[in-house]
């Protein structure tokens, strides 16, 4: 049983001059009807003759090449001005004449080369058929030769204009594709910086604290198992992120504001006095602005442990029904800007995330010195 639910798509696997060849087969049985005889293009105004043997390779050689009028257009107009040319000269004036137009569009939306080549030697054939008709006794005037043409100009102008709108297309396709590539590098960059910046930080200090334990075995052994739990965790949220990037896995899952208690909490592990306090409810949905105000608490904890290690570190999340309100602050240590080792890239990207939702940012020193990052992300649609 034939599932015609799959033709089209068979038909677009077809090769293309197997797809453009049914229209030309049109013509050529439309060219026999009676009804098409007085329809055709009749150039020279010569008495017309009735179809006659010779009619009928007059009119394949007119109609047929349409069927390469993509992959050969020059090919294809040629050897349909060949046949216009001699359907004029023999006066059938048949209806198969019409294929010539839409070999010139066909000509000047596909043929890429030698294009005013072709165009100058098809405007010198159509003298030397104007000057043949005349020769057999025609009698068009001058402006009739004339205005016919310009209607072969304008059908290629037709062709012209489609081929520059699809060139015109493509390369905003291009441009489109090549934005969103770089839209996708620079939002991996990020949450591989989030992620391996966080978790590396942690044990670079927490290794650097292990150095001063070795005459205590026991505190020595619960920091290098601090350290080796930081190191799983950065494993665990690498495959995470990968599995993300996978087109196959399907929507990613949001932080949770428990997962903002234990982050705070890893950060204590690590040697950094965090003070936390989460007021509110997400509002439904929150959805990317979680992960955002994730990231936001995230990056600003591991700018306190490199640049602040040891200082009283104060994290406010506040929900409401419409945005998440970020806090971060550290007391009195060296700021990101003055510190050695920075490359900018959290706090820039954070502003990105956040600008994208609409959202504000400030980072910058605190009243009191220190550090201080704020945040408003907003969450959910108005209602």
């Amino acid at each position: 049983m034939i599932d015609f639910r799959r033709v089209p798509d068979r038909w677009r696997r077809l090769d293309v001059t197997v797809r453009d060849l049914p229209f030309p087969l049109l013509i050529v049985a439309a060219s026999f009807v009676p009804a098409f005889r007085d329809h055709g293009t009749q150039l020279g105004d010569l008495p017309a003759r009735p179809l006659d043997a010779l009619a009928v390779p007059v009119i394949l050689l007119t109609c047929l090449p349409l069927a390469v009028r993509r992959r050969w257009p020059a090919l294809c107009t040629v050897l349909v001005a060949l046949g216009f040319a001699a359907d004029q000269l023999r006066a059938y004036h048949s209806f198969a004449g019409s294929a010539l137009a839409f070999a010139l569009v066909s000509a000047g939306a596909h043929l890429e080369r030698r294009r005013y080549g072709v165009a100058a030697a098809l405007s010198a054939a159509y003298v030397l058929l104007a000057v043949a008709l005349d020769r057999l006794g025609s009698t068009e005037h001058l402006s009739g030769f004339a205005t016919f043409y310009l209607v072969t100009v304008f059908a290629w102008g037709i062709g012209a204009w489609l081929r520059s709108t699809r060139a015109a297309e493509a390369e905003r396709r291009r441009r489109v594709a090549e934005d969103t590539r770089a839209a996708e590098r620079t939002r991996i960059a990020r949450d591989l910086h989030d992620v391996v910046t966080h978790h590396v930080t942690a044990m670079v200090v927490q290794a650097e604290a292990a150095r001063y334990l070795t005459a205590d075995p026991g505190r020595l052994d619960g920091a290098l198992g601090a350290i080796t739990d930081t190191g799983r965790r950065a494993i665990g949220d690498l495959r995470h992120l990968l599995d993300v990037l996978d087109p196959d896995h399907g929507t990613a899952a949001v932080p949770s504001a428990g997962e903002l208690s234990a982050l705070v909490e890893r950060t204590r592990q690590a040697g950094q006095p965090v003070e936390f306090t989460a007021a509110g409810e997400p509002g439904e949905p929150a959805g990317s602005a979680e992960l955002v105000a994730y990231r936001v608490v995230q990056e600003s904890l591991t700018n306190a442990l490199k640049y602040a290690p040891g200082s009283r570190t104060v994290v406010r999340v506040h929900y409401r029904d419409r945005e998440i309100s970020v806090e971060v602050g550290t007391d009195g240590a060296a700021t990101p800007a003055a510190s050695p080792g920075g490359s900018g890239r959290g706090l820039a990207g954070l502003r990105d995330r956040i600008g994208a939702l609409d959202g504000d940012f400030a980072a910058g020193p605190g009243p009191d010195g220190g550090f201080v990052v704020r945040a408003r992300i907003p969450s959910g649609s108005p209602a």
